[in-house]
């Protein structure tokens, strides 16, 4: 098949990476001109594992392309995926500007039957205002079929979701493009979903609000048992054996952050109060994971009553490990509030250095924390779970390590002097 990705970003590159190497001709295309020419160069702008190599190797086999030229190449290619940003508004809904661009450029460049698959993450409602669009633009509904196709990647294992997917989901208003559909992707045992355009894009907020629901949960429960001196860990690993509960996403810690979950979870909110439903456990996920910073900073505070001119170190600064996106990052707004309180803070990621006034960023794990009063982990990356904590001790002034993802080893820190701390 012959498709044209509109959108260079975290979702389009992956997704246009897999669809070259499954045998496709694919065509990325982005307006933003810089991040083509990067692209052309073999850079790529945003870090996922495996993904460098697969850009390459499927630009060698002349399997994928890159362009600027966003309406020309809407025009050529028969199936058009739409992987744009719908970044959240003031108010929580999601911005459908880039969305309805590329809509309006379909609809001025559509002479031949064409699929147009949104990939986008988009709110209830959009692909059937997409279609309403389309023929009100002019254009006969026997030249396209409008698909909602989301997607289901976690950053870090974006292409082993590609590659393995748990379901593929497709919403569609007739059975004429199924056929090609099923081609799109490598498919493995992972079931087909067929639905209607608004109950795919449902599924995709469903899945979001209730993995965000799992860790709000989780972090209460962690509250709970702190409360009573209990091990949350215990409890996790209890309830986790649980076929009908599962145990991913029942870590307790800072809280969900990233490009998705908090978005999505705004995103469904607004829509439901859209038609007059109210959302109690929704808001309720949100007012556990907005208070999970302020847990941890009162937990520091028991140890070091006046933070003002302490120097404090924060190992992580990424929203989750493996990955270099800061967007919605809990280690950010932990670091930003510890500013508020005078600290002198510095930071330490494996992948990114953070450029924010008033924080040290250094590039060696150990001389960041050189007099530092505590030591707090705010991403779960594994070289901080291999830790040589007699170094550690060795440059550290103070003995506070706060564990703000519950994923060291408590009893291996305290052996060598520390002062551990964490939630649950």
């Amino acid at each position: 098949m012959r498709i044209c990705i509109v959108g260079a970003g975290y979702v389009g590159l992956t997704t246009a990476a897999a669809l070259a190497d499954f045998g496709h001709e694919v065509l990325c295309v982005d307006m933003e001109e810089s991040k083509i020419n990067c692209l052309r160069q073999g850079k790529v702008p945003i870090y996922e594992p495996g993904l460098d190599e697969l850009i390459t190797k499927n630009v060698k086999n002349n399997k994928l392309f890159f362009s600027s030229l966003v309406e020309e190449s809407i025009k050529e290619y028969p199936v058009i995926l739409i992987a744009v940003g719908t970044p959240s508004k003031d108010d929580g809904s999601s911005n459908l500007m880039f969305v309805h661009r590329v809509i309006d450029v379909i609809a001025s460049t559509t002479n031949v039957y064409k699929i147009i698959i949104t990939k986008s993450t988009v709110p209830p409602g959009t692909n059937e205002w997409i279609h309403k669009r389309l023929i009100e633009k002019g254009i006969d509904e026997d030249l396209f079929d409008v698909v909602s196709n989301p997607e289901f990647l976690r950053e870090g294992f974006a292409l082993r979701d590609l590659y393995h997917p748990n379901k593929i989901v497709f919403g569609t208003k007739t059975s004429r493009p199924i056929k090609n559909l099923k081609k799109l992707y490598y498919r493995g045992k992972a079931p087909y979903i067929f639905t209607s355009l608004t109950g795919a894009e449902l599924i995709k907020y469903a899945s979001n609000a209730f993995l965000a629901t799992k860790i709000s949960f989780a972090n209460e429960m962690a509250r709970i048992c702190d409360a009573y001196e209990v091990d949350y860990d215990d409890i996790a690993k209890g309830i986790g054996t649980d076929p009908r509960i599962g145990r991913y996403f029942l870590n307790s810690g800072l809280g969900f952050g990233g490009s998705c979950l908090p978005k999505d979870l705004s995103s469904l909110k607004h829509s439901a109060v859209k038609k007059n439903v109210e959302t109690k456990l929704l808001d309720a996920v949100r007012e556990v994971n907005d208070t999970q910073i302020d847990l941890y900073l009162n937990k520091l505070t028991t140890e070091l009553p006046d933070l003002t001119g302490k120097r404090i170190t924060i190992w992580g600064v990424t929203f989750k490990p493996d990955t270099d996106d800061l967007r919605s990052s809990p280690a950010v707004m932990m670091i930003k509030k510890l500013l508020e309180k005078g600290c002198q803070v510095h930071a330490y990621d494996p992948m990114v250095q953070l450029e924010l006034s008033g924080v040290y960023s250094h590039t060696n794990q150990y001389e960041s924390v050189k007099n530092s009063d505590a030591l707090i982990i705010s991403t779960e990356w594994q070289q901080f779970l291999e830790t040589d904590w007699a170094e550690v001790k060795s440059r550290m002034k103070g003995t506070i390590v706060l564990d703000a993802r519950n994923c060291l080893d408590g009893k291996l820190v305290r052996k060598f002097g520390f002062l551990y701390l964490r939630i649950g």
